[in-house]
């Protein structure tokens, strides 16, 4: 059986493709904004010191007008303030292969890597009345009745210090003795 579309919630995805950063160092700024608001992720991109960061940025603002359009054309409900940031995501693309000169008429072979960068927002819903449990709501509060918690138990006082402390008052009494 299919699932009805009404139950899944809509995702939004923007994608720059071919941008020449390793997909590591794409995965540093990235990693920064999964699971942000988009609000907040935006903040968050134009503020970092990193070169991929200003694509990020357009490439995230490309998915929220992706999401604006595409609800307007579907006729979907979509709040902007409730999109979020699903997955952020930098695939490798092909490797450019370069030569570069080495010591006695030789060559070294390095690859210049580039990144696909993917995008996908979507749309976080509020909180509905059925999740709140029955210890939130204000009846049981005026009733006085204070969720049960757990106590964390107590430690017994380690037994090594005071077997060192006995051994110390034993052998200090022979010296004493002995000294005499």
């Amino acid at each position: 059986m299919a699932k009805s579309a009404s139950s899944t919630t809509p995702e939004f995805r923007a994608e720059a493709r071919f941008q020449r950063v390793s997909p590591q160092k794409a995965k540093l700024v990235l990693d920064l904004i999964k699971g942000q608001r988009v609000e907040a992720a935006i903040n968050t991109v134009a503020f970092t010191n990193k070169r991929i960061a200003p694509v990020i940025e357009k490439t995230l603002r490309s998915a929220v007008q992706n999401a604006q359009y595409l609800s307007d054309e579907r006729g979907l409900d979509i709040d902007v303030d409730n999109l979020y940031v699903k997955t952020a995501v930098a695939n490798e693309g092909p490797r450019m292969k370069r030569i570069r000169p080495a010591p006695m008429g030789r060559a070294f072979r390095y690859q210049r890597r580039i990144a696909h960068i993917v995008i996908t927002i979507g749309e976080k819903k509020a909180a509905t009345p059925e999740a709140v449990t029955p210890a939130q709501t204000p009846e049981v509060k005026a009733a006085g009745h204070k969720p049960a918690r757990k106590t964390a138990a107590k430690r017994a006082p380690a037994k090594k210090a005071a077997a060192k402390k006995t051994a110390a008052k034993k052998s200090a009494g022979k010296k004493k003795t002995a000294a005499k």
